[in-house]
């Protein structure tokens, strides 16, 4: 902690001091060259960014009640791996009066290659990316209700978006209403599904109001969507099948079912009914970074949940290609894969340019690779469909 006269700068380790900063004036007074524009949302709040050499951060400013909140929530979603930014620093005491709008801010990460829910729409809705949203909103909320999070405001404004191969990813950013509980009860999850039905209505409102649409035809139903997917979602996540004895193969089935979901499962309860003739199922069912944490293990390489799906395919296929089954042989293909296939490709996605995220841009190319395979009717090579994306424009997934 450094402590200097007027407020208290608390910065975690790694990340730069922020003391060049003029925390005696309010944000939107600040005149620094540190300052980079770059889109953001809705907020209530002043935020600004701010460039280091060890990246880019977001600084928000609010009152001081709101900012510990804010904080403390985010490093305990941080600790159970949910999708929320990363809190980097805190600053306290920059107003006599704690609940003036300047009297503290919140500094989180920036995330790399993200957007606001209105970088999507198109028209009166969400055009045709909008079953990804809804899909990846209503998983958003299912994961962080799973770690016990009550968001209390949640909204398409208060979350960020990434593209995530051919899906859509979602980070909670606002957590000054959350809170957080061992396990949440079926009243907590319903009232805060319908925070966010109201939450949601009116910012489709607005939408509509600052582009000249009718009420009747801003899309106002968008949070019913989204909590009828959620608790699909959910359902599937909780639900306690009974099987019989003989069908236990039924249990690896489910943990198929939810790891193809993206979720790890982490364990599993057997409980048995009607003199053990039967068998009551529950699986506590972690977040959604399956596929991203074999990725990780097997290579090395840190991707999004459903880039990590799709890299692994790839790295599957390489296996495939080289036909060995020896002990060691996937170890040593994994290391060959990373070394002369994915970090090359990797360097030359990034030599393209500094705005193209090399990893999901890595996706595009595989499944461009995979279209182009199947209309030729034989695979035509990674140097080809390289070849063949780059003077197609690079197209990433094609909409729904």
């Amino acid at each position: 902690m450094t402590v200097v006269p007027d407020y208290t700068l608390t910065v975690r380790p790694g990340h730069p001091d922020f003391l060049d900063l003029d925390w005696k004036r309010p944000l939107d007074e600040w005149d620094s060259e540190r300052i980079v524009d770059l889109p953001q949302g809705i907020s209530r709040h002043i935020v600004k960014f701010v460039s280091y050499r060890q990246g880019i951060y977001a600084v928000k400013e609010l009152p001081t009640a709101l900012a510990h909140r804010d904080y403390e929530v985010l490093r305990e979603l941080e600790v159970k791996g949910a999708p929320a930014v990363i809190p980097v620093g805190l600053i306290d005491h920059r107003n006599a009066d704690p609940t003036t709008e300047a009297s503290a801010a919140l500094i989180t990460k920036y995330v790399d290659f993200s957007f606001s829910c209105r970088e999507l729409l198109e028209g009166p809705g969400f055009g045709q990316r909008r079953n990804q949203m809804l899909d990846a909103f209503a998983s958003l909320l299912v994961e962080l209700h799973t770690v016990g999070c009550f968001w209390g405001d949640c909204s398409l404004s208060n979350t960020l978006y990434r593209f995530d191969a051919e899906t859509i990813e979602t980070i909670m950013v606002d957590a000054e209403t959350a809170a957080m509980f061992e396990t949440l009860t079926d009243g907590q999850r319903e009232e805060d599904l319908e925070i966010m039905i109201v939450n949601v209505a009116g910012g489709m409102a607005d939408i509509a109001a600052e582009r000249g649409i009718a009420i009747d035809d801003a899309d106002l139903a968008l949070g019913e969507d989204i909590a009828d997917r959620y608790r699909a979602l959910w359902a599937e996540l909780t639900d306690t099948p009974s099987i019989g004895s003989e069908e236990r193969y039924r249990i690896s089935e489910r943990v198929k079912r939810l790891n193809e979901l993206g979720f790890d499962v982490q364990e599993i309860n057997l409980m048995p009914r009607e003199g053990g003739r039967r068998l009551q199922v529950k699986v506590r069912a972690g977040g959604r970074t399956y596929h991203r944490t074999k990725l990780k293990e097997l290579t090395g390489v840190e991707a999004l949940e459903n880039q990590a799906r799709q890299i692994l395919d790839d790295l599957y296929y390489f296996q495939a290609k080289a036909g060995r089954e020896e002990p060691g042989f996937k170890a040593l293909t994994s290391v060959q894969w990373r070394v002369g296939e994915f970090e090359p490709m990797l360097q030359r996605m990034r030599a393209i340019g500094e705005s193209l995220d090399p990893i999901q841009a890595y996706c595009d190319l595989l499944h461009f690779r995979y279209v182009k395979s199947a209309d030729a009717g034989h695979d035509i090579g990674t140097e080809a469909a390289f070849a063949a994306w780059l003077e197609a424009g690079k197209p990433g997934f094609p909409l729904e």
